[in-house]
C-alpha cells in the first residue's frame, strides 16, 4: 500500500541561465502581464547552463518521498536516455517505480527553461509521451490500495483520462488532491465541475483560476482590509466560486503575495517564507505536495500545512532546480523556530 501515487508529466529539463533577458511589463485596464524578451536576432552569452529530469509527477512524487511517505508515480517516458535519466532520479529519491509505462511510440518529454536576473523562468515544453497517457496505463489497483492520489496537471490526449481517474478514487475512497494546469481548464468547466468535486484538496495558481472562474484579478481594484489583514477582492471571489464545486480545500498561489486558501467555512492568507530567489522552478510542485503531506501528517490542519508548505517551496527557490533544496518535517519545524513571527492569517469576510 502506498500512502500517495502521483499521475502526470515528466520531463528532463534544459535550465538556461542568463542576465541578458529584460522583463517587458505591459497592461491593459484589466489586465497587467509581464514578458521576458530578448534582443530579437542577437547571440546571447548563457551564464549558467545544467540538465535535470522534472515535471508534476516527478517533483512531487520526489518531494513526498523525501518527507517520508512511501510514494510511486503513474508517468509515460521513452526507453531513450532521456527516460533512463528519468528513472534514476526516481530510485534516487526512493520512489516506486513499478507504475511508470515506457514507450517506443512517443519521446519523453522535454522542457528549455529560460531563467531572467530576478529567479522568474519561461519553460519551452515539448510534451512527447507526457501527452498521452492512456486509461489502460493507469494502474487502478495500485490506486484502490493508496491514501492519496496526487494529480498533477495533465496535457495534450492525458486529460481524456482525468475524469475516470477522479471517480475511481472517489468509489474507492481514495484522498485526491489536483493541480488543475491550463490543458485540464480548456476542456471546460462543467467537465471540470465532474472532477473538482471528487476532490479532497484542489490547487492552482491565480492565472489559472481566473482562467478556471472568468474572475479577472482587476490591477486597478484596491487591496480590500478583512480583519488585519489585506485581501485583493477577485481573489476571495475566486476562492468563492470553485468552493461551490464541493471540493474541501480550494487554495490559490500568488507568488511574491503568497497563498491562499478555503475550506469553505474559513479564509487563509498565508505570505511568503523569506528566502532568496535562485529559480523559482518547482515551487508550486514543493508547496502543493508538503501541503498535501502535512494534511496526513497533521490531521488535517490547514494553518499548519500551509506553513510547512511555505517552508519547503522558499527552501526549492533558493536553489537551481525543481527537486533540488526539499526538506523534511523536521528540517521545516526547525526553520520555523528560526522565524517565530511567520504565520497564516484567518481573514474573516465582512
Amino acid at each position: 500500500m502506498f500512502d500517495v501515487i502521483t499521475i502526470g508529466s515528466a520531463t528532463l529539463d534544459a535550465f538556461i541561465e542568463t542576465d541578458s533577458a529584460s522583463i517587458v511589463s505591459v497592461s491593459s485596464t484589466n489586465t497587467k502581464r509581464d514578458f521576458m524578451s530578448y534582443p530579437y536576432g542577437a547571440k546571447i552569452e548563457i551564464d549558467k547552463f545544467d540538465f535535470q529530469t522534472g515535471g508534476g509527477a516527478i517533483n512531487t512524487a520526489s518531494n513526498f518521498s523525501n518527507l517520508g511517505l512511501n510514494t510511486s508515480t503513474i508517468i509515460k517516458i521513452g526507453h531513450e536516455i532521456q527516460g533512463q535519466n528519468i528513472l534514476k532520479s526516481l530510485q534516487k529519491f526512493k520512489v516506486d517505480t513499478s507504475n511508470i509505462v515506457m514507450t517506443d511510440e512517443h519521446k519523453t518529454g522535454f522542457s528549455i527553461i529560460l531563467t531572467s536576473f530576478q529567479g522568474d523562468r519561461t519553460v519551452l515544453a515539448h510534451r512527447g509521451a507526457n501527452a498521452h497517457i492512456k486509461i489502460n496505463d493507469v494502474n487502478f489497483e495500485a490506486i484502490r490500495n493508496s491514501k492519496w492520489l496526487y494529480i498533477a496537471p495533465l496535457n495534450g490526449d492525458s486529460t481524456k483520462v482525468l475524469d475516470k481517474i477522479a471517480d475511481f478514487a472517489e468509489e474507492n475512497d481514495v484522498n485526491m488532491a489536483i493541480n488543475i494546469g491550463t490543458s485540464s481548464i480548456k476542456q471546460g468547466k462543467s467537465y471540470l465541475y465532474q472532477i473538482i468535486k471528487t476532490a479532497e484538496v484542489v490547487i492552482l495558481n491565480k492565472d489559472e483560476a481566473s482562467m478556471l472562474t472568468g474572475i479577472e484579478v482587476r490591477p486597478d481594484t484596491k487591496f480590500e482590509k478583512y480583519s488585519d489583514e489585506t485581501v485583493h477582492p477577485d481573489i476571495i471571489k475566486m476562492l468563492k466560486e470553485i468552493n461551490k464545486m464541493n471540493c474541501k480545500i480550494t487554495i490559490i498561489t500568488d507568488g511574491k503575495n503568497g497563498v491562499y486558501a478555503y475550506d469553505g467555512k474559513k479564509f487563509y492568507q498565508c505570505g511568503e517564507f523569506p528566502a532568496k530567489v535562485v529559480s523559482t522552478l518547482g515551487a508550486g510542485d514543493a508547496f502543493a505536495s508538503t501541503f498535501v503531506a502535512s494534511l496526513e501528517k497533521t490531521d488535517w490542519d490547514i494553518e499548519k500545512s500551509l506553513m510547512y508548505a511555505s517552508v519547503n517551496a522558499a527552501s526549492v527557490v533558493e536553489n537551481f532546480g525543481a527537486q533540488s533544496g526539499f526538506l523534511t518535517f523536521d528540517e521545516i519545524k526547525k526553520r520555523l523556530k528560526e522565524f517565530p513571527d511567520f504565520k497564516v492569517n484567518k481573514i474573516k469576510i465582512k
